[in-house]
């Protein structure tokens, strides 16, 4: 199973990924967590590069197709093989996030955007993706707060930096993409705690593991 995890910065992503890949393996069950961008070693350049708050005058479609070639790199050197291997593989971010910030919150076209990407990846796409869903006042305040920083002297990665108004349409645009692909996308409330939000997320989870006849153990049903 190929499981991707998105949402606006701060929604938690990285920690609710991380659960469910213990859960998973507690289950006996062999998983595989990565991220985007990187992964692998081309791409945690490629993510070091994108995310630098030095380089914030990097257009929009240079930032696109450097996304596109860390995910060509992850899909051909990780997720393939290790989906081909019966792993369940667990994507902190994917394609969608690339649709979202460089086209509904950066300007692009977003058919192009879909085309681009789904050529990186060779139109292979998540059974189903997990919208973890938070405004953006909450996201950005929880990413202030991570930091153990104050709000005045917190400054953030490249993406993180950019103004509310762009984190609002961030937002906007992966709720929009959860509306289009109701099938493949699960909304989960992610304002609440991290516990509250993992046993929504397992609940998902379980609901496929059951309809894949996968074997869990008793207590985790």
């Amino acid at each position: 199973m190929f499981i991707s995890i998105e949402g606006p910065d701060g929604a938690g992503k990285t920690t609710q990924a991380k659960m469910l890949k213990d859960r998973l393996c507690a289950c006996g069950l062999k998983v595989v967590l990565t991220r985007e961008p990187g992964g692998t070693p081309v791409g945690e350049e490629i993510r070091k590069l994108l995310l630098d708050p030095r380089f914030a005058e990097i257009a929009v479609t240079c930032e696109a197709l450097l996304y596109a070639a860390a995910r060509a790199q992850l899909v051909s050197q990780l997720i393939r093989p290790s989906l081909q291997e019966g792993a369940f593989v667990i994507c902190d971010r994917y394609v969608d996030s690339s649709i979202v910030y460089q086209g509904y919150a950066g300007g692009e076209d977003l058919e192009t955007l879909r085309r681009i990407n789904m050529w990186a990846v060779e139109n292979l796409l998540p059974e189903v993706t997990l919208l973890l869903d938070v405004d953006a006042e909450t996201g950005l305040r929880r990413l202030k707060e991570s930091a153990g920083e104050g709000k005045a002297s917190w400054q953030g990665d490249r993406v993180e930096q950019k103004n509310r108004h762009y984190h609002l349409l961030v937002r906007e645009g992966f709720l929009h993409l959860a509306s289009l692909e109701r099938e493949r996308y699960r909304i989960i409330n992610a304002q609440e705690s991290p516990a509250a939000v993992h046993e929504k997320i397992w609940a998902v989870i379980m609901e496929m593991l059951r309809r894949k006849q996968v074997p869990i153990p008793a207590g985790e049903e």
